[in-house]
């Protein structure tokens, strides 16, 4: 089994090779220090199991999933049991609660062997506990080999585009893999607002409301863009511009 460490501390990268080093059926391909060096790893070594910290610099394990995809399996590592630990128990092979024994990483390599997988329990792990946690503070966007991070107050407004979405921030456009309801959720709505069903803007970005006839009205925002207000948001933006 080819294995991938990540995590940012080197103590607890250092104690896990040394656990593992009692399986004669894992090889260790590559350590990582941070998120960004395990997407990049999980592209090149293909590992089938991927030992994942959660809050580390760059990237967190979520994000890593996100973009890396869920191929290889994830057994989770962290010292925290607010992260989604119910899901973990649910939905993931497994997830180790640091400081773990060599015990408890038999057991977790057992759970690997005994079963494959499926891409949607890891996929739910990243749903629920993103449920769970704060609004997204960032926006990962994967353009080919690149990862793109965009700063969720950077952005002026999100347009569905059938799959995928279209975000506007300070004068750039990105595309995403991602639909735009899903989107809304991770958002803070303090700061967002769904104005038709194609369009969430933000809340900041928006100059004034316009009359295009009778009955409909769309936004005017600082960037000069125009969008269409659907008659059933109208009156909750009126309500959110005070």
């Amino acid at each position: 089994m080819r294995v991938l460490i990540v995590d940012d501390e080197q103590l607890a990268r250092m104690l896990l090779r040394e656990f593992l080093a009692e399986h004669a059926d894992i090889e260790i391909v590559g350590e990582c220090a941070n998120g960004f060096e395990a997407v990049k790893a999980i592209a090149e070594h293909d590992p089938d199991l991927v030992f994942l910290d959660i809050q580390m610099p760059k990237l967190d394990g979520f994000e890593v999933v996100e973009l890396a995809g869920s191929k290889p399996h994830y057994i989770f590592a962290t010292a925290y049991d607010q992260f989604a630990l119910r899901a973990f128990e649910v939905h993931a092979i497994d997830y180790l609660l640091k400081p773990f024994s060599r015990e408890r990483l038999a057991q977790a390599l057992a759970h690997v062997r005994a079963r494959a997988p499926q891409a949607a329990q890891v996929e739910a792990v990243v749903a629920e506990a993103a449920q769970r946690h704060a609004p997204l503070e960032r926006i990962l966007i994967r353009d080919g080999a690149r990862v793109h991070v965009v700063a969720a107050a950077s952005i002026d407004y999100i347009e569905a585009q059938d799959d995928y979405v279209q975000i506007a921030a300070e004068g750039k456009h990105w595309l995403k893999n991602q639909r735009l309801s899903e989107l809304e959720g991770q958002l803070d709505s303090a700061a967002f607002v769904r104005i038709h069903r194609s369009y969430i803007v933000k809340v900041g970005a928006i100059a004034r409301i316009e009359a295009v006839s009778k009955d409909n009205h769309c936004a005017v925002l600082h960037s000069g863009a125009r969008l269409p207000i659907s008659r059933g948001s109208y009156p909750k933006v009126r309500e959110r511009l005070g």
